[in-house]
């Protein structure tokens, strides 16, 4: 499948190289190519010399080596077969070598080491799946921030504020669980190939302790879902149908069955609560 993609492409005639390794659009591989950039990338990121850093689709290395020489390892993690070893081959021989550790594999899939902070330029369709994986390895192991590059409206999501018009479960979520900035805008023309979106540079700070137990955010997500279900509807538009009610109850009662509600010292009619949250 993978492999029916490249020869696509290479009949295509891209001509976009580095180091002799042609990108492709399909996997996301839109390589910074601008080293002011990747110097502000770096600073704002805030990296200690004791940092253990995670770095995501690494490439050939161009933000690689300003991390290397910021912090005390560099964690890449790499889906293409072909990028690492242009990464090893890159720093064989040199003094950084031996702070470098690669991971070939999918980031979602793979089982990931403890590390301090994030900072990565990611192939955008993994967003949304790697940013609630972060804040899932949070709840287990405490990192300082994330800053990751995505796609300038998924950014603007991440960010968004009550009565924006791209304010979303999304931005719920990622806001409860952490503090986000906007960094940086990011123009198409600073990546080769340049891709059909412009970026942005987004820092991403866990919340410590977490604002929902760890064993709890399964139901918020659940709640989240149902809130969101119906564009233009109200609250009490969507927890008044009949489908949701009867849903909800069950939940409770299954939770109540299994011994997992807590400090109720009386069984409670679940469509009195939302009736009465809801008018």
């Amino acid at each position: 499948m993978a492999g029916g993609k490249i020869r696509k492409e290479k009949q295509k005639g891209s001509n976009h190289f580095q180091g002799g390794i042609p990108f492709h659009k399909s996997k996301g591989q839109h390589i910074l190519k601008n080293p002011m950039l990747v110097e502000s990338i770096v600073q704002k990121a805030g990296i200690k010399p004791t940092d253990v850093i995670l770095e995501i689709g690494p490439g050939t290395g161009n933000l690689t080596k300003k991390l290397l020489e910021a912090g005390k390892k560099v964690v890449a993690v790499e889906l293409d077969p072909r990028m690492v070893l242009e990464l090893k081959r890159r720093f064989q021989g040199t003094p950084l070598s031996t702070r470098l550790e690669v991971i070939q594999g999918d980031v979602l899939k793979c089982e990931l080491p403890f590390f301090d902070i994030c900072v990565a330029n990611i192939p955008y369709q993994i967003s949304s799946p790697l940013v609630l994986k972060l804040l899932d390895i949070n709840q287990r192991q405490n990192f300082r921030c994330a800053i990751i590059m995505f796609q300038r409206e998924f950014a603007m999501r991440l960010v968004a504020q009550p009565g924006d018009k791209l304010y979303c479960r999304l931005s719920v979520n990622t806001q409860l669980l952490a503090r986000v900035f906007h960094l940086l805008k990011v123009g198409k023309n600073n990546f080769r190939p340049p891709p059909k979106v412009d970026s942005s540079v987004v820092r991403i700070e866990p919340r410590k302790p977490l604002p929902i137990p760890a064993g709890k955010l399964k139901e918020w997500n659940g709640l989240l879902s149902l809130c969101f279900s119906r564009k233009n509807k109200t609250l009490g538009s969507i927890f008044g149908q009949k489908k949701v009610l009867e849903m909800l109850e069950k939940n409770y009662r299954t939770l109540e069955s299994l011994g997992q509600l807590m400090n109720d010292s009386e069984a409670i009619d679940i469509q009195k609560i939302v009736q009465a949250h809801t008018k």
